[in-house]
């Protein structure tokens, strides 16, 4: 009987979130990636909507499977490292992935799906002065170990993935390299990705990305106090809380769901969507979460006049074992003898042994560099001023997008900003 060796798969991702003020809506911008042979096309729009999908899917998951804790993930860390590995898998293992990604395979060739994600890769690749977003690829493979060619221009041409060779007969070794690797590119706010390794691995798939922003104007540090976080009806924490008075940005009362959503915009092509369910409504929120539900936000989304906006302050980190979570999305035959894996290789004894994705948001106020910053104020078309306080203090979501391509960078759900 053959020998399975194991692939891991692991993600990383890192948000360091400088708070201040908004003072725009989301824009709609829409890119186009046409094919030059077929022309084919795959709109940004299009890809950001099928990455919603499946990241409110994952986010259900992972939050049925940690009630009442923090929540916060990459959904396009992991879905880049997903398309990777389907590059290289064949038959019902890749169908399984890109299925379990949200993709139709009858509606959209395998090849648009790979192209629509380098054209994503590489416009978020583009220098940009005052948002940072970086993300990548690597793969560390065992020294002893043939690439398949195609695989590893493919990986490298869409999605700017590079190979390094590895001795895994070495695990220390190996592990710290891999670690090394992920903290460099993560600013070392990702220090130790993995704590182990399989003693029969022999190629380990990392995707990281790392994103820095600051808002239009700051929530100023002396203004920041001690308050109560309610966790539930009966128990709190306390939290640094920080506010702002006379803040005019985007927001959207749903009635339906009874949450209020208030978006804050970055300077540069960047915005954060905070959702904010009524008290005892957070799982009737979760529930409904699904792309029309998305779309709908920030189409609905208006300037308006908060009279105070409280935010507690906060870093989150989280660490998960996806392995246990992607069957529930239909991804199964990747981790099973049955995985055909034949396109990395040539060889048909290869499989994933653990996927793991580590997440670290930090929400903090900005410098004094940034306290001179000006934002521009708007009055209702009502020309009516009502008072407005929109108060973090109680559970909420919070999804950070790039405005250009309208991906979701980041998700997360904030239970107890005390908890790390």
């Amino acid at each position: 009987m053959a020998l399975r060796v194991a692939l891991g798969l692991l993600i990383a991702g890192i948000c360091p979130v400088v708070l201040c003020q908004s003072d725009g809506t989301l824009r709609r911008d829409t890119e186009v990636h046409e094919d030059q042979n077929n022309g084919t096309q795959m709109d940004s729009l299009t890809l950001a909507s099928i990455n919603t999908d499946f990241a409110f899917s994952l986010y259900k998951e992972l939050a049925l499977k940690n009630p009442n804790k923090n929540v916060v993930f990459s959904p396009l860390s992991i879905s880049a490292a997903l398309a990777i590995l389907s590059l290289g898998a064949r038959s019902k293992t890749q169908e399984e992935i890109l299925g379990g990604l949200k993709f139709n395979l009858t509606q959209t060739p395998e090849a648009d799906i790979h192209r629509g994600f380098g054209h994503l890769l590489h416009m978020l690749s583009q220098p940009e002065n005052q948002v940072k977003i970086s993300t990548g690829s690597m793969m560390f493979v065992e020294k002893h170990l043939q690439i398949l060619a195609e695989f590893k221009e493919k990986a490298r041409a869409l999605y700017q993935a590079e190979a390094s060779v590895t001795d895994f007969q070495q695990p220390h070794e190996a592990k710290k390299l891999i670690n090394d690797y992920v903290s460099k590119q993560t600013q070392g706010k990702i220090k130790e990705l993995i704590s182990d390794l399989d003693n029969q691995t022999v190629m380990v798939l990392v995707n990281y990305i790392y994103f820095k922003g600051k808002w239009k104007m700051p929530f100023y540090p002396e203004d920041t106090f001690k308050a109560k976080f309610y966790l539930g009806k009966k128990r709190t924490v306390e939290v640094p809380m920080m506010n702002i008075e006379d803040l005019t940005t985007p927001y959207f009362r749903d009635e339906d769901l009874s949450c209020s959503v208030v978006e804050l915009k970055y300077t540069g092509n960047a915005s954060a969507l905070f959702i904010l369910p009524d008290e005892g409504r957070m799982q009737q929120v979760e529930a409904s979460l699904q792309p029309e539900t998305l779309r709908k936000w920030k189409d609905s989304l208006r300037p308006r006049m908060i009279t105070e906006l409280y935010m507690p302050k906060f870093s989150i980190s989280t660490d998960y074992s996806l392995e246990n979570i992607l069957p529930q999305l239909g991804i199964t035959e990747v981790f099973s003898k049955q995985a055909d894996l034949f396109g990395i290789t040539g060889a048909k004894d290869l499989r994933v042994s653990q996927v793991v994705h580590k997440a670290v948001l930090d929400v903090a106020e900005t410098g004094t560099e940034a306290a001179a910053a000006t934002g521009v104020r708007f009055i209702p078309d009502s020309g009516k001023w009502n008072p407005m306080t929109v108060n973090f203090n109680r559970p909420f979501l919070m999804i950070v997008s790039d405005t250009n391509t309208q991906i979701a960078l980041f998700m997360a759900k904030v239970t107890n900003p005390k908890e790390n």
